[in-house]
Parts: C-alpha cells; structure tokens; sequence
C-alpha cells in the first residue's frame, strides 16, 4: 500500500475520547533527543481551532499570556484528530479536505473497535462486529483519495495479548485486518497498525502472531508509544526488534508527551496523567532513519488519560495538564 495556572471556566471543556493507554515501567528511559521541540516540519495538518489554539486565545483575553506563550507550543503543533463515535464520514472529510487545501497531511485515528480499551477509562466502541466493519466503510468512504496517516486502534492489539476477558480474540483480529484491508484500499492514506509501548508487552515476540493475524503485513507499519510517554530511544529500540520479527516492517512513534520520558514516582496507574512529564519531539517526517516513518503528536497533550490525579474524563481538555506539559519541554 502507499500509502495551570488558570482559571477552568476560561478553558471550556471539549472532548475527543482519547486513549489512555497502559504499561509496567520498568525503569527510567528517559534520554536522547525526547523533550527537543524542534525545527517546524510543514508537511502534517496544524488544527487552527484546536483546544489549545482556543487556549491561548482566552489566556490571552485574560491578560495571561505568559501562559498563552507556553499553550502556543502545543498549538502550533501537528496533532491527530481521534474518530470516537459513529458516523465518522463528514468528520474524516472535513479534516483531510481542510489539510489538502493547505498541501498538507491529516494524522487520524480510528478508534472504535467493539469493548473498545477493554472498559477502562476509554470504555467504548462499535455495538457489534457488523457495526464496525461499516464504521470503517464510512471512515474510508471520508478519506476518498486524499493523504492522510492512520492510527487503526490503539490499544486493540496489546490490551487483547495482555488479557482482554471482554474481547473475543479472534473477532478483534479479524476487525483489524477488515480496518488494514479496507482503508488501505483508498489511494491517499499510509495506514499504521497500533502495537503498543515498551512497558505494556516487553517481549515484542508476543505480539508477532497477534499483529499477523491483525493484517500487519497489509499495512504499512505499526505505531508505537501511542498515548504513552517511553522515550524515542528506548521506543525505537523496543519497535526494531518488533520489526525485525515482522520482516522489516515501519514505524511511528507518538512523542507527543514523552519528553521527560516515563514516571517513576509514588501511585498506581503510572501511565494515567502522571505529573512532571513534557512535550517531546516535534512531529516530523525527518527522523533520520529509515526504519522510523515519522514522529507524531498522536496523543494530544492536554487532553486527560482519565479520571485519576484529580484529571476530567479521558479525552478532555485539561488546561494545568496541557500547561505543564508545556512548560517541562525543552528547547
């Protein structure tokens, strides 16, 4: 294929649904160049009226523009836009049109698989297999032959290895591969399969099968440390030997919040809103090395992993998260 300082009623509250992604830390990985904002890359679509552009723009009514300085590190980013819910046509649309006016690339995620994350803080999903084969046929039918990088189901693979009761293995599988098969049938899109983070299956092997069975060799590569904060070496070092089990296949590596890599601190939960993380690496086709594709803002900073550490909801806006993520990242 070709693929916070601030006030919350000035924010507002805007929802996405996305993931909250878990993982075992087994030590601080923090290191290389995560937390490095970067040189700007124009080829991926910036959301002009993005939570955290909307942000900036009441912080800065407010005279709070200190704040609104820090909150345009996230704006003026490339981040992906998460398709939760039914009917995701005219959304899938709007956002590749909008990025093809501008010469650019939408990043999308598809996120509606049956027992979606396993009933966690991301509870969710297509009510039947029937259901989701034609979510995915409209999610198709909106992309039509425009660029576009898609995400299929984070979490859908590692959380069914690491013990889904919910999900029927099989079913999810086959899910998957009828999602690979299907968008990738579009001329536009480069279609990516979630394979989950180093601290969730630390042995890849555990995943070849899965990933298989899941269409991966259709796709055109797996994304990794979606949601999650590993830092880029040790996500890149995990996502080459998952690679090199499934014949050189390509990847994405989300660090749109792993500039401080993982947290080692007190609490359960360690992947949920941990504090004193940062935002990473800018998105960029420009990785200098030809195994990783791009690195993407596929979790968008500020937007809670769920209702621990006194967050809002998974996938709402929370301004002091989003502010501190900010104000950790370097350079």
């Amino acid at each position: 294929m070709r693929r916070a300082l601030v006030v919350a009623a000035l924010a507002g509250i805007w929802a996405t649904g996305t993931a909250c992604t878990p993982g075992t830390v087994t030590g601080h990985d923090a290191g290389g160049p995560s937390g490095r904002r970067g040189a700007a890359d124009e080829s991926f679509f910036v959301e002009p009226g993005s939570p955290a552009a909307r942000q900036a723009v009441a912080w800065r009514a407010a005279g709070l523009t200190a704040d609104a300085h820090l909150m345009d590190r996230i704006a003026a980013r490339p981040q992906a836009e998460w398709l939760t819910g039914p009917n995701p046509e005219a959304a899938v649309r709007d956002r590749t049109t909008a990025a093809a006016r501008q010469k650019r690339i939408a990043v999308l995620v598809a996120y509606y698989i049956p027992q979606r994350d396993c009933g966690a803080h991301s509870a969710g999903g297509a009510p039947s297999a029937a259901a989701y084969r034609s979510w995915i046929d409209a999610f198709a039918a909106g992309l039509g032959d425009r660029s576009a990088y898609v995400v299929v189901e984070p979490d859908a693979v590692p959380h069914t290895v690491a013990g889904c009761a919910r999900a029927d293995a099989a079913q999810r599988y086959a899910l998957l591969a009828y999602a690979v098969d299907r968008l990738g049938r579009q001329r536009g899109p480069r279609v990516y399969l979630d394979a989950g983070n180093p601290g969730w299956i630390p042995d890849p092997a555990q995943l070849v099968g899965p990933l298989r069975s899941s269409g991966v060799a259709r796709a055109d590569g797996v994304a990794l440390n979606v949601s999650s904060f590993h830092s880029d070496r040790s996500t890149s070092a995990y996502g080459k030997r998952l690679s090199g089990l499934l014949g050189g296949t390509h990847l994405l590596i989300d660090t749109s919040r792993n500039g401080n890599g993982t947290y080692l601190g007190p609490g359960a939960d360690l992947w949920c809103n941990p504090p004193g993380r940062a935002l990473g690496r800018a998105p960029t086709r420009h990785t200098g090395d030809p195994r990783i594709d791009a690195y993407l803002w596929i979790k968008r900073p500020g937007e809670s992993d769920g209702t621990c550490r006194g967050g809002p909801a998974a996938g709402r806006w929370w301004p002091s998260y989003a502010l501190e993520l900010a104000a950790n990242a370097r350079g």
